[in-house]
């Protein structure tokens, strides 16, 4: 099927290319999942009465209330749906101990019984469909389905946890990719900088020294959401470099704890000095650097990556 351009007055003045492409996308997932089906999986129950009946196995103490704000779904139609499981001695109802205008809903043995095949099949289907690829393809496609959750899905919580870890394969060709992406994108430099990233990880994993030198990764839901790398110049003094955040981890102090790790690793190892390169454009990272207690040792103008800046060298006495 091709993808053809419909034409029509957008109240949002979105792409109407990007509607009708996203469109073509739920029309293919409903499908592949068999979502229009009378029953669901071969069963009696509807796609709403499956999810409903979802909800009701993994919480406990749920009420309508809860359930309608969680799926969406209208008030009365969500009532005749419970009074329909309830008849088939699906669920029970009993008052809220917290709240007598509420009742708390349960499943019955025979609720449970019916939620089972439903959750075994769905299980299947999807293995079946995830079988068919490979380990890669199956990386991508379920890479793919996190970014729709996180740019669709409710704004994520700065209480959200995030992990630092030491660098791994594949981390190095990942910075590089980002780095040189992110920067393109938000201040307009050429792929020199790429080529710079580049000869700075590549030197530091040909020449790594455990001992004196460190990579901190910063790890969120599973995606790496920042990187530091702290490198060894004299016995008496380190380099920070290549300070970075993704776009959708900042605010969460990510930036701020990185570098307080190279402080406190620089501090444990005894160096006299810590210092850095970096340029006057890059507001929030030089406001990070100066909340550590980093002072501003010279700056000089330069015309790189393609840019007119002013460089600026900053340090830190340990």
């Amino acid at each position: 099927m091709t993808w053809g351009r419909v034409m029509s007055n957008d109240p949002h003045g979105l792409d109407t290319q990007a509607i009708e492409d996203m469109r073509h996308f739920n029309r293919f997932y409903t499908r592949q999942l068999g979502l229009l089906d009378e029953g669901l999986l071969d069963s009696v129950f509807s796609l709403t009465e499956a999810r409903v009946l979802f909800e009701l196995e993994h919480a406990e103490d749920l009420t309508a209330t809860a359930i309608g704000r969680e799926l969406g779904l209208d008030a009365g139609y969500l009532s005749r749906l419970l009074k329909r499981f309830e008849s088939q001695g699906l669920l029970t109802r009993e008052v809220s101990g917290q709240d007598s205008r509420q009742a708390v809903l349960r499943l019955t043995p025979a609720g449970y019984a019916a939620y089972a095949p439903l959750n075994q099949a769905s299980q299947a289907q999807i293995a079946a469909l995830l079988s068919e690829l490979v380990v890669t393809q199956r990386e991508k496609l379920l890479e793919a389905m996190r970014t729709i959750q996180n740019l669709l899905g409710e704004p994520k919580s700065s209480s959200v946890p995030y992990i630092l870890r030491p660098h791994q394969v594949g981390d190095m060709g990942w910075i590089v990719h980002r780095q040189g992406l992110l920067y393109a994108q938000e201040y307009g430099w050429d792929e020199t900088y790429e080529a710079l990233v580049a000869e700075i990880v590549a030197g530091f994993v040909k020449n790594f020294d455990p001992k004196w030198e460190r990579c901190w990764i910063a790890e969120r839901e599973g995606r790496i959401a920042g990187s530091v790398f702290v490198l060894r110049e004299t016995p008496t003094q380190a380099k920070l470099r290549l300070l970075y955040v993704e776009p959708e981890a900042r605010g969460l102090g990510i930036g701020q704890r990185l570098v307080e790790e190279c402080i406190r690793f620089a501090r444990q190892k005894g160096y006299r000095r810590l210092v850095l390169w970096t340029n006057d454009i890059l507001l929030s990272a030089r406001k990070i650097y100066q909340v550590a207690g980093f002072r501003l040792l010279d700056e000089e103008a330069h015309h790189s990556f393609g840019k007119d800046l002013v460089g600026q060298h900053w340090g830190l006495d340990l």
